[in-house]
């Protein structure tokens, strides 16, 4: 059975990652593109300063090992089929964890309740403080320690919720399922919020107050100015940013959503079939004359 559930699982994070992949084909790839354009003409007005102040400057020979249309289309594909089958898994692991300790909880909400908690704690929160940002909206320089950051921020909001979870089920035989779930929900939701509080903005970062002479509160690239102050390359582009991270997390809601939709029927029909083992028809009595 469960190797049923995870094989289930395994589908449903396959077609969740289809899902996401058109959507970002959609919406999040104009965007990308745009980014592009807005570092290399960053990139070419830093060259044109750098020449009038007399620098040497190196001309950069070398491409990109990929090119740009296969990142966006079959590159892009690949990696969010593989994200959704890793998430799939992962869900399906949990779903099967959770069975027979979530009281009289249906298959089907079992379900898309699994789901709604991994698009929180894996997603949710972490995007909340780190959010994703479009290529030139980041110091290259600041990768590891963004990763970390994304990564210290999941394992926080993973653990908050197993443990909210615990404390809900010991409060329910007193308080009663309701008062419970909203008093452990309660716990998480302050917990999450001092976590995010404490943890350092991305302008804080050691390369990004070498980069900007002090904190800040983000990483993203302002005006580029010359030596008298003048703006000779603008700031990267708000809406640019806003609509990039608003898709990205919509394309995180849809693969968790597919997941959750996509698996609900398929376990509920394996564990259906799983209560009825067949039994043998009883011999029939032979009557002697």
């Amino acid at each position: 059975m469960e190797k049923k559930l995870i094989f289930s699982g395994l589908l449903a994070g396959a077609v969740g990652g289809l899902a996401s992949w058109i959507f970002a084909l959609i919406f999040a790839e104009p965007l990308i593109d745009r980014a592009i354009a807005y570092e290399d003409g960053l990139a070419a007005a830093q060259e044109a300063l750098d020449r009038a102040a007399g620098f040497e400057v190196v001309a950069d020979d070398g491409g990109d090992i990929v090119s740009r249309g296969i990142q966006s289309s079959l590159g892009l594909g690949i990696g969010l089929v593989a994200f959704g089958l890793a998430l799939g898994a992962l869900y399906a692991v949990t779903y099967t964890v959770c069975l027979g300790r979530t009281g009289r909880i249906r298959a089907r909400q079992l379900a898309l309740l699994v789901a709604a908690a991994g698009f929180v704690t894996v997603s949710l929160i972490p995007f909340i403080r780190y959010p994703a940002n479009p290529p030139a909206a980041s110091n290259d320089d600041t990768i590891d320690d963004r990763a970390g950051l994304f990564l210290l921020t999941l394992v926080i909001g993973v653990l908050a919720a197993v443990i909210a979870t615990a404390v809900g089920q010991r409060l329910q035989p007193r308080f009663g399922t309701w008062n419970a779930a909203l008093l452990a929900g309660a716990g998480f939701v302050a917990v999450i919020a001092v976590a995010l509080l404490l943890l350092p903005p991305l302008g804080h970062l050691d390369a990004n107050e070498l980069a900007n002479g002090g904190e800040r509160a983000t990483e993203t690239p302002r005006a580029l100015r010359d030596p008298d102050g003048n703006i000779v390359f603008p700031g990267f582009p708000a809406d640019v940013l806003a609509e990039f991270r608003v898709y990205a997390i919509a394309a995180q809601a849809l693969l968790w959503g597919v997941i959750g939709v996509v698996f609900a029927p398929l376990a509920d029909r394996l564990l259906r079939s799983g209560q009825r083992p067949e039994v043998a028809p009883p011999p029939r009595e032979s009557v002697g004359v």
